[in-house]
């Protein structure tokens, strides 16, 4: 799963090129953000998540999509139930997927972060190999991009407090934190 160093794009997972990103401002990457997403919310395999990150989800197909039609967004990776790894952006480029946020009072996390979305939700836990697929590609991309230090791995909601709450209390950082791509105590500077 190591990225390119020219493309940004890693070998040894799908490709799925999402027009939702633009160029880093500084071209700094810096901070590694996990988030989790499901689509309809509660389900997953359904493919859905692909087709808002290309800007194909029908808003007449379920109640909710009508709800976040015309929104563009997207993430870096993807990492399904069944540890299936997407790639939708190039690690060298951002992504549209923290929103309003600041890391240690700095603003615009977007600018230098790679956002990891996991298929799950808030209260479900997720799945052995998806945590076996995270550290993985945590690995690779802390080794790829330095500055992505233990304690640069945060959780949209440590971006976002009051706003966002994923990847939720059934994330379990103990499994990056026995890893070593987290500290055991995270001390996350918003």
């Amino acid at each position: 799963m190591q990225p390119d160093p020219l493309t940004g794009w890693c070998h040894g997972v799908t490709h799925c090129p999402s027009p939702n990103f633009n160029a880093r401002p500084d071209g700094e990457i810096s901070l590694l953000v996990i988030h989790n997403i499901s689509l309809p919310p509660g389900q997953f395999g359904t493919g859905k998540v692909n087709e808002l990150f290309l800007n194909r989800l029908d808003p007449a197909e379920h109640p909710y999509f009508a709800q976040i039609a015309g929104l563009t967004v997207s993430a870096h990776f993807l990492i399904e139930r069944d540890g299936h790894v997407v790639q939708f952006v190039s690690c060298l480029d951002r992504a549209w997927h923290a929103g309003a946020s600041s890391f240690c009072g700095r603003a615009g996390c977007n600018d230098f972060s790679i956002g990891i979305e996991l298929e799950g939700t808030d209260e479900q836990p997720f799945t052995a190999v998806q945590y076996d697929r995270l550290i993985t590609l945590a690995r690779a991309l802390r080794h790829a991009y330095p500055a992505i230090s233990a304690d640069r791995v945060c959780g949209h909601s440590d971006i976002a407090p009051g706003r966002k709450t994923d990847p939720g209390p059934a994330f379990d950082w103990s499994r990056l934190a026995a890893a070593g791509i987290v500290h055991t105590q995270r001390d996350i500077g918003t």
